[in-house]
């Protein structure tokens, strides 16, 4: 008798649980694999790649230079990239303290990048995340947000495109680096 009531109960308790994520995924924002962003505070509009097989996001950066600011790393790069409402093809100068270091392992060997707090607007809201440096002018998306910031916005659709438009402004909410919670199999 035990062991019926158990196989009866297992297919319910699999009901109620896929339930309990509908519900909480219907709250959610959900984002398409391409989305418009903008890098502020410059406000230049970028596509973006979603890119669930990356834990930390990338932007597009050249001209990379480390130095010394009173005893900590920083890094001073230029972001030259078009801008999708103008067309115009348009750069920028940062300084940034270095955040912390990648060693990223692959197929072509591994590669050392600085990673930055940069904040983007994505919706209505800025997000303050890390990014990975490097010169993505030969890719099709200028940046690429990986599983750390997808978490923070909401939930992935790979067969939608374009489902936001940036529209921040200065009185937008901001999402902190340091006030996020991240899955436990992300880390930080």
């Amino acid at each position: 008798m035990k062991t019926a009531l158990r196989h009866a109960l297992i297919p319910f308790l699999g009901v109620c649980l896929l339930s309990g994520t509908a519900a909480a995924a219907e709250e959610r924002e959900v984002y398409g694999w391409v989305e418009k962003t903008t890098i502020e505070p410059w406000g230049v509009e970028v596509k973006a790649k979603l890119d669930s097989g990356a834990l930390t996001s990338s932007m597009q950066a050249e001209h990379i230079e480390e130095f010394k600011r009173d005893g900590e790393d920083w890094v001073r790069f230029e972001v030259e990239v078009e801008d999708e409402a103008t067309g115009e093809v348009v750069a920028r100068e940062y300084e940034r303290k270095v955040y912390r270091r990648l060693i990223l392992t692959g197929a072509g060997g591994k590669d050392r990048r600085p990673a930055v707090l940069m904040t983007i607007c994505m919706g209505d809201t800025r997000y303050q995340e890390q990014f990975s440096l490097e010169d993505r002018g030969d890719m099709n998306y200028p940046v690429l947000l990986g599983r750390r910031a997808i978490q923070d916005l909401g939930l992935l659709d790979v067969t939608q495109t374009f489902t936001h438009s940036p529209e921040c402004d200065e009185d937008s909410p901001l999402r902190e680096h340091a006030d996020k919670e991240y899955d436990e199999d992300i880390g930080i």
